[in-house]
């Protein structure tokens, strides 16, 4: 009798990424350089995005326009998303001086460059339906600017429910399955090191990598 599907995803899964991958409880002597930091940093700041953004979601233009602890969810979310980009340029820039494709970590650098480019896309809808004076007048260069490309016609960035669903919906979907993703790959490869380090450096945690 064959296995369930659930059961053979399960062992593949295990496979490609056993638990002491997954939850190491020791890791290179070099991850504890600085620049090893702003990856994380960037998961934190995206945490803060997504439940400051769900709160002024449910809370309404009217209550974070008006009201004193809307204004204030809505500027934490504001200044999340300043920190978030801040790190994310740290990090992507030190991983691209560090090469870090190395080591068949291709897929991993392209999972982390994609979601910086859907994180920008994401940013520009948030700033669009902010519904204010800027977010209109930024909506209306937009237009003007996606037609004179050609690409006008297949979403209009004045319409405040489509920009609402890809802001609030489609974009941070997609953003987090492609954040797991990346993780799940820098968990199975593990951390790039840096060019003149060795992968079998000495860890950090009480024991060593080498076998």
């Amino acid at each position: 009798m064959k296995p369930l599907l659930t059961a053979r995803l399960r062992e593949k899964f295990e496979k490609e990424l056993p638990p002491e991958k997954l939850l190491p409880d020791t890791q290179p002597a070099y991850v504890a350089s600085w620049i090893y930091v702003f990856g994380v940093l960037t998961i934190a700041a995206f945490i803060f995005i997504l439940v400051s953004g769900l709160i002024i979601t449910f809370g309404g233009p009217a209550w974070y326009h008006t009201s004193s602890l809307g204004k204030f969810v809505n500027s934490l979310h504001l200044w999340s998303v300043q920190l978030f980009f801040v790190f994310m340029v740290i990090h992507l820039w030190g991983k691209f001086w560090m090469a870090a494709w190395r080591g068949n970590r291709l897929k991993t650098w392209i999972t982390g460059s994609l979601a910086f480019i859907l994180s920008i896309a994401t940013a520009f809808t948030g700033y669009l339906i902010q519904t204010n004076f800027d977010s209109q007048w930024i909506s209306f260069e937009a237009k003007d600017g996606f037609n004179s490309v050609g690409i006008g016609a297949f979403f209009n960035v004045t319409n405040l429910g489509q920009m609402l669903l890809l802001h609030v919906a489609l974009l941070p979907l997609v953003l987090g399955i492609l954040t797991v993703i990346h993780i799940l790959m820098v968990r199975r490869k593990g951390v790039v090191p840096p060019i003149d380090a060795d992968e079998s450096n000495s860890s950090i945690g009480g024991k060593s990598n080498d076998k």
